[in-house]
C-alpha cells in the first residue's frame, strides 16, 4: 500500500480513493471507500492507455464476468456515472484533473476490500511458507480449478502475483491471461499485446491449453511457495521452452511428503497429471477451510497482513488520503519480482519470436540471472485472430459462456488483436531490451502486481454467511465497467468478490458450490431482472448438514427415506440410519448386509430386502424385528430364487422372482421309451404388503435370459393397474427376435395380478426412457424425441422435437405438467396433454452419456437435476436457475478421483445430496 501519485484517480462513482494498493500489468487497484460507510473497498482501474482498445475492454469485462461468475450471480443496481455521483460522497480531496473530467471512459471494477499479500510478496518477506501453509494454499487454489474444470473451461490465472494470502485463507485474483499477464502493452494500429506469465509443455509444442494446464502451474506454484524457487528457471533464458518441453524438474529443496504430487503436477504429458479434484484431496483431505481453522500465516506473515488492515482502517476512517500524493510517475508498475515466463525468452515462441518494444524488457525465466544475454532482435508474430465479443450475460453462472470445451486462449507472446477495420497495421519488429531480474528478486515493493480483478474469490472462504452488500448510495451502483459502445457505455456490471460472501465451501469434505442462479426465459437472450433473497443467488444454501461414512466403508448401495426421518443406507456390510434432522448416525445392521431396497413399512418399521429375505427393522435401534426367507415369501414358490425389487406404491412392493422346476415327461405312448424329465425356470411377478407382511398375487411373466431373475422396471402405476418393462440385459434371445427392435410393455391388474395387455408402442427402444402417468398416457423417448402415446391404444398424441445425437432421458410428471431431461444437459417443462413447451433450460454442464436425473422437492416447487459433475435446482414453475452445486470429487487422500454420479432424495424442506460416500442435506422450496 503507497501514497496516490499526482496523476492518479481520486473517486471512481461513488468512491473516494484513499490509497494504491497493487499495479499489474493492464490495471492499477486502488483502496476506497464510500462516505456513507465505513467499509473499505478496492477498485481496479484498468491502465488508460489500455483501457482506450475495443479489444481490451472486451477482455476486461470478459474476465470480470468470469470472477463475477465464480462468486455467484449479483443482481446489478441502476447504473450510474461519474455526472451522477451522490453529493454526500464528496470529500474534501484536493480536486485534480481526474476529479473535475466525467469518469465514463475509465474502466474500473469495486469489491470488498481483505486485507492479504501476494504470494510474491510473502516469498519476498519471510522465504519459503511452512508445509501446512503450501498445503492449505494448494488445496484452496485447487478446489476452486476443481469447479472451473468441471465445466470444461480452462483458468489460466495463476501466478505469484495473482494468489492472495489473506488471514482466513488464499483468494484467486485473475480469471484468465489478461489478469495475469506479465506484460500489456497498446501497439500502434489500435492492436493489444499481452504476454502470458508461464508456459506449458503443451503451449511450448503449439497446442491449446487445457485443464491439465492449470495443474502444470499450480506444480510450479507449489514448489515456489514451499522452496522460494521456480522449478525449470535455471539456465540460459534461450533455452527456456527446451526445458519446459524436455528437462526434468529439480525438486530436491521440495518437502518429502509434497515431493511426488508436485512432480506429478509437472509431468510433461496433460494425461500424467493429477486432476484438481485429487490435488485438493491429498494436499487437504478435510478440505482447504477446515484444515485453515486456527490460522494458517507464519507469525510475521499474519502481522503483515494484520498491519495493512490497521492502516486500511485508519485512511477509511480518516476519509483522507495516505500520506498525501507523490509525485507522478512515468515508469509503469513499481519494482518488484515480475510474473515472467517460466524458460520462455522471447524467440521460444512456437510460432515465431515476440514483437518487443525497445523500452520493455524481454520476458525471461524466473530465476535466470539478471545479467544474462538477450536474445536477438524478434520478427513480428502473424496477427492473431479478432478477439470476439463475450456472449450476453443471462445472470447466469455460465461457464458455458466459456465454451463447454477449453476455450481458444491467448496463445504465449502472441496479440489480442481488434477487428480488422478498427485495427492498423502491426508495429515494427523491435530489439529486444536486457532481461528483467528474476523471480523473486527479494521483498515486493508496495506495489508490485497483483490481481486485476478486486478483492479476490476465496480459495479457502470463511465458514458461509449471507452476503453484506457493499454501501451504495441511493439507488447508485457500486462499480461498473463502462462498455466502449455508445449504446452500453452507462451499463454497470457489479463484481461481487467478497472474501466469504460468496461462500465457496458449503460445507465438510471440502465441498464446494457452483453459483447459477438466472431468471427470465432460456428463449430471450437478453439478461433477465435478478430476483433478490436471503442467499447470493446462484450459491445453493447453507447445508443443514454433511454427513460422510468412514473411509473403511464402501460407497453405499442404495440411499433411502424412511417417513422424513432418517436417511436408511444399505451397504455390502449392512444398513446404516442417518437422522434426517442432525445428520448423525443413528444405528447399523450387519443382517441388512447386500440390502438392495429400503422402504417405509407402516409408521413403525422399516423395510429392507436383502439377498437372503425380507426385514423390518425397527427405525428406534435399528434391531432385526421379522424376517422372512425368499422360500417362505410365495407358498406356491419354495425354491423362489432372491427377488428383483420392480417398485412400490403405499404398503405395495412388487418383485419378481424364479424358481427352477422339473417338467415330468409326458406318459409315453405304446411301444415307447419314457422320455426324459426338463428342468426350466419359470418367473413370476409378485404383488406384496409389507405391512401385513403377506403376499397379494403372483402373475407369470417370461423368465428371461440364463438362470437369474429377469429384472422388470416399474413404468406406471395408476389407479386399476400397473405397467412394467423388463429389461433388455435380461430378455431371452427368441424374445429378443420377436420384439424386433421394440420395448415391450405389459399391463396388470393391482387388484388381483391379472394380466391386462402386452403392448409396442411407436418405435419405442428396449432401453428408451419411459415413464407412464395416472391418466392413460405413455411418455417415451423416440430417436431424439419424445412422444406421447395413449394406453393401451398406442395413438400418438404428441411429438416433442428433440436435437440430433441428444435422446430424452425419463421424465417427471406433476400436477398438468411433465418435467423433461435430454443428454444435450437440458431440462424443461411441457404440458402433458398438449406437448406445448414451457420452458427449458440448460444445466450448463458438460455434455455426457446420459440426460441428468431430474426430482422434484415434495412441494413440487423445485426440480432439481443431478447428473455425474454437479446438482442444478431450477424453480418448476419457470425455469428460474437457482443453484448449482459441486464438490471436488474426491475423498481419499491417495484413493482414485471420485466419479459416481450425483444422486438425489427430496422428504420434506430437505433435498438430500448424495456422491459416493458423502451425504449434504439442503433446504428447498
Amino acid at each position: 500500500m503507497e501514497a496516490l501519485r499526482q496523476d492518479d484517480p481520486r473517486r471512481f462513482g461513488p468512491y473516494t480513493v484513499l490509497a494504491r494498493l497493487r499495479e499489474t500489468a493492464s490495471a492499477v487497484q486502488y483502496l476506497a471507500h464510500v462516505a456513507a460507510s465505513q467499509d473499505a473497498v478496492v477498485i481496479t482501474a484498468a491502465r488508460p492507455e489500455l483501457a482506450a482498445l475495443p479489444a481490451f475492454r472486451r477482455r476486461f469485462q470478459a474476465e470480470a464476468d468470469t470472477a463475477d461468475r465464480l462468486t455467484g450471480d449479483w443482481t446489478p443496481p441502476q447504473p450510474a456515472g461519474a455526472d451522477d455521483t451522490p453529493d454526500d460522497a464528496a470529500d474534501d480531496t484536493p480536486n485534480t484533473a481526474a476529479d473535475e473530467s466525467p469518469d465514463e471512459d475509465l474502466l474500473w471494477t469495486a469489491g470488498p476490500y481483505v486485507p492479504a499479500l501476494t504470494l510474491a510478496e510473502a516469498i519476498g518477506t519471510t522465504g519459503p511458507l511452512p508445509e501446512r501453509a503450501v498445503r492449505i494454499l494448494g488445496a484452496g487454489i485447487a478446489e476452486t480449478l476443481s469447479r472451473v474444470h468441471a465445466t470444461g473451461a480452462v483458468l489460466q490465472g495463476l501466478a505469484p502475483r495473482t494468489v492472495l494470502l489473506a488471514g482466513d485463507g488464499p483468494r484467486l485474483t485473475a480469471f484468465g491471461p489478461l489478469g495475469a499477464a506479465a506484460a500489456a502493452e497498446a501497439r500502434p494500429g489500435g492492436q493489444l499485446s499481452v504476454r502470458l506469465g508461464y508456459l506449458t509443455p503443451e503451449q511450448v509444442a503449439g497446442e491449446e491449453p487445457g485443464p491439465a494446464s492449470d495443474l502444470f502451474v499450480l506444480g510450479l506454484l507449489l514448489a515456489y511457495a514451499a522452496t522460494g524457487t521456480t522449478p525449470l528457471a535455471d539456465g540460459p533464458a534461450a533455452e527456456g521452452a527446451e526445458r519446459i518441453a524436455r528437462t526434468a524438474p529439480e525438486l530436491g529443496a521440495v518437502p518429502e511428503e509434497l515431493r511426488d504430487l508436485v512432480a506429478r503436477c509437472l509431468a510433461k504429458s496433460p494425461a500424467d497429471r493429477p486432476s484438481a479434484g485429487t490435488v485438493a484431496a491429498e494436499l487437504a483431505l478435510e478440505g482447504a477451510a477446515g484444515m485453515a481453522k486456527g490460522g494458517w500465516l507464519p507469525e510475521a506473515l499474519a502481522a503483515a497482513v494484520a498491519e495493512q488492515g490497521a492502516r486500511a482502517r485508519e485512511a477509511v476512517a480518516s476519509g483522507r488520503p495516505i500520506d498525501g500524493p507523490v509525485p507522478a510517475s512515468s515508469e509503469g508498475p513499481a519494482e518488484g519480482p515480475a510474473d515472467t515466463p517460466v524458460g520462455a525468452p522471447v524467440d521460444a515462441a512456437p510460432e515465431g519470436p515476440v514483437d518487443t518494444p525497445p523500452s520493455e524488457p524481454a520476458d525471461t525465466p524466473p530465476g535466470a540471472p539478471a545479467d544474462a544475454p538477450a536474445p536477438a532482435a524478434a520478427e513480428p508474430l502473424p496477427t492473431a485472430a479478432p478477439l470476439p465479443l463475450p456472449l450476453p450475460d443471462t445472470q447466469t453462472a455460465q461457464f458455458g459462456n466459456l465454451g463447454r470445451q477449453a476455450p481458444r486462449t491467448d496463445r504465449p507472446t502472441t496479440q489480442l488483436s481488434v477487428p480488422p477495420e478498427l485495427t492498423g497495421h502491426p508495429a515494427a519488429p523491435a530489439a529486444a531490451a536486457p532481461t528483467p531480474a528474476a523471480l523473486p528478486a527479494g521483498p515486493a515493493g508496495p506495489a508490485g502486481p497483483a490481481s486485476a480483478m478486486p478483492g479476490g474469490v476465496p480459495a479457502v472462504p470463511p465458514p458461509m454467511v449471507p452476503p453484506v452488500p457493499l454501501p451504495v448510495p441511493a439507488g447508485r451502483a457500486v462499480s461498473s465497467v463502462r462498455s466502449s459502445s455508445p449504446d452500453t457505455n452507462r451499463r454497470t456490471l457489479l463484481i461481487g468478490l467478497a472474501a466469504g460472501a460468496a461462500g465457496l465451501v458449503v460445507g465438510g469434505g471440502g465441498a464446494l458450490a457452483l453459483g447459477g442462479g438466472d431468471s427470465g426465459s432460456t428463449d430471450d437472450p437478453k439478461p433477465a431482472p435478478g430476483h433478490s433473497g436471503p442467499t447470493v443467488a446462484g450459491l445453493p444454501p447453507q447445508p443443514r448438514w454433511v454427513y460422510t461414512l468412514p473411509a473403511a466403508e464402501e460407497a453405499p448401495l442404495t440411499a433411502a427415506v424412511w417417513n422424513d426421518r432418517l436417511l436408511v443406507l444399505t451397504g455390502r456390510s449392512g444398513a446404516t440410519a442417518v437422522d434426517l434432522h442432525t445428520g448423525r448416525r443413528a444405528w447399523d445392521n450387519a443382517d441388512a448386509a447386500e440390502g438392495s431396497t429400503a422402504l417405509p413399512a407402516g409408521k413403525n418399521l422399516c423395510f429392507v430386502a436383502t439377498p437372503s429375505g425380507f426385514l423390518w427393522l425397527s427405525p428406534k435401534d435399528g434391531k432385526t424385528a421379522h424376517r422372512v426367507e425368499h422360500a417362505d415369501l410365495s407358498a406356491g414358490t419354495p425354491k423362489l430364487s432372491a427377488p428383483e425389487i420392480v417398485g412400490s406404491s403405499g404398503p405395495v412392493v412388487w418383485f419378481t422372482g424364479s424358481e427352477k422346476v422339473t417338467v415330468k415327461a409326458p406318459p409315453p405312448k405304446k411301444g415307447k421309451k419314457r422320455g426324459k424329465d426338463k428342468q426350466v425356470v419359470r418367473a413370476y411377478l409378485f404383488a406384496y404388503d409389507i405391512v401385513r407382511r403377506e403376499q397379494l398375487w403372483r402373475a407369470p411373466v417370461p423368465a428371461g435370459r440364463g438362470p437369474g431373475t429377469p429384472v422388470h422396471r416399474l413404468i406406471a402405476v395408476r389407479r386399476d393397474d400397473l405397467v412394467v418393462r423388463q429389461s433388455p440385459a435380461t430378455l431371452a434371445p427368441g424374445d429378443v427376435r420377436a420384439a424386433k427392435g421394440k420395448a415391450v410393455f405389459r399391463s396388470f391388474d393391482r387388484r388381483t395380478g391379472k394380466a391386462l395387455w402386452t403392448k409396442q408402442f411407436g418405435t419405442v427402444a428396449p432401453d428408451a426412457a419411459a415413464l407412464g402417468d395416472d391418466r392413460g398416457l405413455l411418455y417415451a423417448a423416440v430417436g431424439d424425441d419424445l412422444q406421447a402415446f395413449e394406453t393401451p391404444a398406442g395413438k400418438p398424441k404428441w411429438t416433442l422435437n428433440g436435437t440430433g445425437g441428444t435422446p430424452y432421458g425419463t421424465p417427471v410428471a406433476t400436477g398438468a405438467v411433465l418435467h423433461t431431461t435430454n443428454r444435450n444437459q437440458e431440462v424443461g417443462a411441457v404440458e402433458r396433454e398438449t406437448g406445448r413447451l414451457r420452458w427449458r433450460r440448460s444445466t450448463e454442464a458438460a455434455i455426457g452419456t446420459a440426460a441428468p436425473a431430474v426430482t422434484l422437492s415434495t412441494t413440487g416447487r423445485t426440480l432439481l437435476a443431478a447428473d455425474g459433475s454437479q446438482v442444478t435446482a431450477f424453480a418448476a414453475e419457470d425455469g428460474r436457475r437457482l443453484w448449482k452445486f459441486q464438490d471436488i470429487g474426491a475423498q481419499d487422500p491417495k484413493g482414485p478421483t471420485v466419479t459416481a454420479p450425483y444422486r438425489v432424495l427430496t422428504t420434506g424442506r430437505t433435498a438430500v445430496v448424495q456422491r459416493g460416500r458423502i451425504f449434504y442435506a439442503f433446504p428447498v422450496a
